[in-house]
């Protein structure tokens, strides 16, 4: 739960230099630039990812000491369901970026979407033993998916125990969380793009 935390604010925050950029006009000349808008969300996503994902390894490095045994293929399988996670976070904090003109209206956005989406991911307190209402809540929360997919990575042993989605669940919808909001953000962006340039 700690690491995908550090994932989740690392991504989403990682966005933050869009407001930036644009203020100060250095977006524009981008916007004008022979690119795709797919490759400039690519672009900017990738940079959130790897600054993520290195974030989260560090982290990561500190299991043993809680006792979570760590082998090499157990470190391989973690670091890939961290860079789909890291992904799919920081294309999330891009498409609420590029609608937002103001940092404090980007901190408000993504304070009502970040800690809900942490708080019921299975993160902070387990899906078993939740009320059902909570249940319901926390199944719909595509990142429930995504920490129960790491969870998986890094005790397989553990996790089988556990009332979680199986692995192939929860790596379907992981999968498809990151997709859809890819192309929501490539949706977003074109039609930033299109009004600001008129």
């Amino acid at each position: 739960g700690t690491v995908v935390l550090v994932l989740l604010f690392t991504a989403i925050f990682s966005t933050f230099s869009l407001i930036q950029d644009r203020n100060e006009g250095f977006l524009q000349s981008v916007l004008v630039a022979p690119v795709s808008r797919a490759g400039l969300v690519l672009g900017k996503v990738g940079g959130g990812t790897v600054i993520a994902v290195a974030q989260g390894l560090l982290y990561l490095c500190l299991a043993p000491l809680v006792g979570i045994p760590l082998s090499p293929a157990t470190f391989v399988a973690a670091a890939g369901v961290l860079l789909l996670l890291g992904f799919a976070l920081t294309t999330l904090g891009l498409a609420c970026g590029w609608s937002t003109d103001s940092v404090q209206g980007f901190h408000a956005v993504m304070m009502l979407v970040l800690m809900p989406l942490w708080l019921l991911s299975g993160g902070f307190f387990p899906l078993a033993g939740a009320p059902a209402w909570l249940g319901w809540i926390m199944r719909a929360n595509p990142l429930t998916y995504g920490v129960a997919l790491f969870r998986h990575a890094l005790q397989p042993e553990v996790s089988a125990g556990q009332d979680l989605p199986s692995v192939w669940v929860s790596l379907g919808v992981s999968l498809a969380f990151a997709a859809a909001i890819f192309a929501t953000a490539w949706i977003i962006v074109g039609r930033r793009t299109r009004g600001d340039l008129r």
